[in-house]
C-alpha cells in the first residue's frame, strides 16, 4: 500500500493515530452507549479515501488477513476469561444455536434478499450465510462489564465462538456452487462435521499441550509467557486450518481449557491478552472501515434495502432460529426473546463477506456494502440497547465484585514460587477464621489481603471476610493441593447449608 521510507514512517504515523482515537473513543462508547465496533469502524472510514482522504485502501485479501489474526487473539481472550462452570450447564442449547439456528436464520434472510434483490437463489443463500451468525467480538466487548444474567451471558457468547464453522461452511458451500460446474454435496456434508469434530479435537489437544507446556518450562522473563501462550492459540489455528477442520473453534476450545487450568503467570497471560485483544478489535475494525466506500455505502437504494433486510434478520430470522433451536431447552420465552435481541453481528460477517469478492463471484460488491450496512444497523440498535432490554424483561442480576488490583510474583522464570489469587464468596467456610486457623499446605502463606479498597498487611490474628481477596504465595509443586484445598472448603460450605 505504501512504498519507500517516508510512506512507512507516515503508515506508522497514522497506525498510532488510529490506536489513539481508537483507545479514546471507548470512553465515548461507555458514555453514550454505543458499541465500540461502531466508533472503531467510523474511524476507518473517516480516513479513507471517501473521508480525509488520508489512506486509500481496497485490499481484502489484507482485510481477511487482518481480520482472522484478530478473531484468533479476541476468541482466544474471550476464551481464557470462560468459566466452564458457567458453560458447562447451556452447552447444548449453545451448540444447537451454533448450527441449526444458523441454518434457519441464513434459510429465512434468503427468502427475503431472494425477492428483494435481482440475485438468484444461489446468491440470496451466500448473503444469508454471511449473515446467519453471530460475532463473538462484537458479543464480547458490549456484555462485558454487564451485570446480564450469567446463563444468558455464557450461552450467548458460547454461541459466538462455536458458530463460526457454520458460517463459514454455508459461505464457502454457495461459493463453490456458484463458482464450480460440479460440486460434491455429500463431501461439503463430510466437511462440515469433520470442521466441527475435529476442531474440537484439535482444540482440547493444544489446550492441554499448552496448559503442560506453560507450566512445566523455565522461561527468562516472566514477559515471556504470554507470548508462549498466544502462540499456541495460533498454533492451533495454523495446524487445524491445515487439517481442513476449523481452526476458531479450535482456538476457542483451547482457550476455554486453558483458562480453567492453573496457568504460571495466570494474571500477566490474560492482561497481556485483553491489552492485545483491544488493540486488534480498534486495527480490525479501522481496516474494514478502510475498506467500504461511505459513497457506495450510504447510497439510497443500499440503505433502504439494508435496513429492510437489517429488520428481517433482528425481528424474523434471529428470533425463528432461536425458538426452533432451543425449542427443547429449559430457557424462559423472556430469555429466548433476549438472546434472540443479542444475536450481535460484527466483524465475522465483514470478514466472511470478503470471501465472494476474492472469488469474483458476480454481484460481490452489493453483497458486500449491504452486509457492511447490516452489521452496521445490527451493532447500532442491538449492541446499544441490550442492557435496557435486559432490564425490561427483568434478566439482570447483581454486579459480582470484582478486584481492581492485580498482584503477582514478578521473577527471571525460575523461582519455585508463585502468587494466587482467591476471591472469597459468601459461602466460604473460611469466613470468620484467623489466618492462624487455616490448613493450607505446608510452604503457603496468605502474603496480602484486599477488602474493599483497602490493602491490608495480615498477621496471624487477621480473620478472613466475605469478599476478601487473599494472595497466597505457594510453591509451584503445591498449587494444585492449595486449590483443591480451597475448592473442598467449599464444598462443605454448600453441603451443609
Amino acid at each position: 500500500m505504501f512504498e519507500g521510507g517516508l510512506n512507512v514512517d507516515y503508515f506508522i504515523l497514522l497506525l498510532a493515530i488510529l490506536l489513539l482515537l481508537g483507545v479514546i473513543t471507548t470512553k465515548f462508547s461507555s458514555r453514550f452507549g454505543l458499541p465500540a465496533l461502531v466508533l472503531f469502524i467510523g474511524i476507518g472510514m473517516l480516513v479513507g479515501s471517501d473521508g480525509l482522504n488520508f489512506i486509500y485502501f481496497d485490499d481484502p485479501h489484507l482485510t481477511q488477513l487482518v481480520g482472522v489474526l484478530a478473531l484468533i487473539i479476541i476468541l482466544f481472550e474471550g476464551g481464557l476469561q470462560t468459566k466452564w462452570s458457567n458453560v458447562k450447564p447451556i452447552l447444548y442449547p449453545s451448540l444447537s444455536l451454533a448450527t441449526f439456528g444458523v441454518f434457519l436464520t441464513t434459510a429465512v434472510v434468503a427468502v427475503a434478499v431472494k425477492f428483494l434483490l435481482d440475485v438468484n437463489w444461489l446468491e440470496a443463500f451466500l448473503f444469508g450465510s454471511i449473515v446467519g451468525s453471530t460475532d463473538a467480538a462484537a458479543v464480547f466487548s458490549v456484555l462485558t462489564g454487564k451485570n446480564v444474567k450469567e446463563k444468558l451471558s455464557s450461552t450467548l457468547e458460547a454461541e459466538s465462538g462455536s458458530n463460526d464453522p457454520m458460517a463459514v461452511f454455508l459461505t464457502i458451500t454457495f461459493i463453490e456452487l456458484l463458482t464450480k460446474d460440479s460440486t460434491s454435496i455429500p463431501g461439503l456434508i463430510f466437511s462440515f462435521f469433520w470442521q466441527m469434530g475435529m476442531g474440537i479435537v484439535f482444540g482440547y489437544l493444544f489446550g492441554k499441550l499448552a496448559v503442560y507446556a506453560i507450566n512445566r518450562i523455565q522461561l527468562e522473563s516472566s514477559g515471556l509467557y504470554p507470548v508462549f501462550a498466544l502462540s499456541f492459540a495460533i498454533l492451533s489455528y495454523g495446524v487445524t486450518m491445515l487439517a481442513g477442520a476449523s481452526g476458531l473453534l479450535a482456538v476457542y476450545v483451547a482457550a476455554v481449557l486453558m483458562g480453567n487450568n492453573h496457568l504460571t503467570y495466570r494474571n500477566s497471560i490474560v492482561r497481556f491478552n485483553e491489552g492485545f485483544a483491544w488493540m486488534m478489535q480498534i486495527l480490525m475494525f479501522a481496516i474494514l472501515g478502510l475498506l467500504v466506500f461511505p459513497s457506495e455505502l450510504f447510497h439510497v437504494g443500499i440503505m433502504i434495502k439494508g435496513l429492510i433486510i437489517s429488520v428481517v434478520l433482528i425481528v424474523v430470522a434471529r428470533p425463528i432460529g432461536v425458538f426452533l433451536s432451543m425449542y427443547f431447552s429449559s430457557f424462559t420465552t423472556k430469555e429466548k426473546l433476549f438472546i434472540s435481541w443479542s444475536g450481535l453481528r460484527g466483524a465475522v460477517p465483514i470478514v466472511l463477506a470478503t470471501f465472494p469478492l476474492i472469488a469474483g463471484v458476480e454481484n460481490s460488491q452489493l453483497l458486500f456494502n449491504l452486509v457492511f450496512f447490516v452489521v452496521l444497523t445490527s451493532a447500532l440498535i442491538q449492541g446499544s440497547t441490550i442492557p435496557w432490554v435486559a432490564q425490561k424483561l427483568k434478566l439482570t442480576e447483581k454486579e459480582k465484585p470484582t478486584s481492581p488490583h492485580v498482584l503477582e510474583l514478578v521473577s527471571i522464570g525460575k523461582a519455585n514460587a508463585e502468587i494466587v489469587e482467591f476471591f472469597v464468596p459468601d459461602n466460604a467456610k473460611i469466613i470468620g477464621q484467623s489466618l492462624e486457623e487455616l490448613t493450607f499446605p505446608k510452604e503457603s502463606i496468605i502474603s496480602a489481603m484486599i477488602r474493599g479498597d483497602e490493602l491490608i498487611t495480615p498477621t496471624g490474628k487477621t480473620k478472613i471476610f466475605a469478599h476478601d481477596i487473599l494472595y497466597i504465595m505457594a510453591n509451584k509443586n503445591k498449587l494444585k493441593k492449595l486449590t483443591d484445598y480451597l475448592s473442598e472448603q467449599n464444598v462443605e460450605k454448600n453441603s451443609s447449608m
